[in-house]
């Protein structure tokens, strides 16, 4: 099979999740595909049959996780927010390459910087807790260079608001100011989302 019709046998299989059990050891092995699309799409789809069945894509975490030193920041990306759709489905897969995904925050490429962002918002949607000490990483991603990352950072802030409003509420006056004065209107939108998500309580 050339890679276009692998490509196209994986979009098929996204789309039919009745087969996506059976067929999780089958994409993992293409984790090692030559082809950096191929390489891409297989960590995408196992991210998404992680959150559905994080178990059973146990095994191939440690494979996933290996793609952090990527020199090709689409694979670091999709790396990235594949452990973040397991770790939502269950933590304690993805528990000892947690940590690790912090390194992301700084990522020279900001699409990299920003699947860090959803893939904090997705753990901590289930596994809220862990981030009582890391809040100051993501007020920093509040000042990001790139106005995607911008327009994201303050997201984890909702989200961490509804669930633990004690972690947001030390930076509810910054989150105010840029709500009223960013430049950026999803920036202002998503600051006054993540300040009334802290108030729902």
């Amino acid at each position: 099979m050339n890679e276009s019709e692998l490509y196209k046998e994986l979009g098929t299989l996204t789309k039919d999740k009745n087969k996506w059990k059976e067929n999780i050891p089958y994409v993992s092995t293409l984790l090692t595909h030559e082809s950096v699309k191929i390489q891409a799409k297989s960590l995408w789809l196992l991210g998404e049959m992680g959150l559905e069945y994080p178990l059973f894509v146990k095994d191939s975490v440690p494979k996933i996780a290996s793609f952090y030193d990527s020199m090709e920041p689409l694979l670091r990306e999709r790396a990235v927010n594949a452990l973040g759709r397991i770790g939502r489905g269950n933590y304690s897969v993805i528990e000892p390459y947690w940590a690790g995904l912090f390194r992301f925050a700084t990522d020279e490429t900001p699409n990299v910087r920003l699947s860090f962002i959803w893939a904090s918002e997705n753990i901590a949607t289930n596994t809220p807790d862990i981030y009582a000490d890391y809040m100051p990483i993501f007020e920093k991603l509040l000042h990001d260079k790139d106005d995607k990352v911008r327009m994201e950072a303050p997201e984890i802030f909702r989200v961490l608001g509804k669930r633990r409003p004690e972690f947001v509420t030390p930076f509810v006056e910054k989150l105010q100011k840029m709500a009223e004065t960013d430049e950026n209107r999803v920036v202002r939108i998503h600051c006054s989302g993540a300040i009334k998500a802290t108030k729902q309580h």
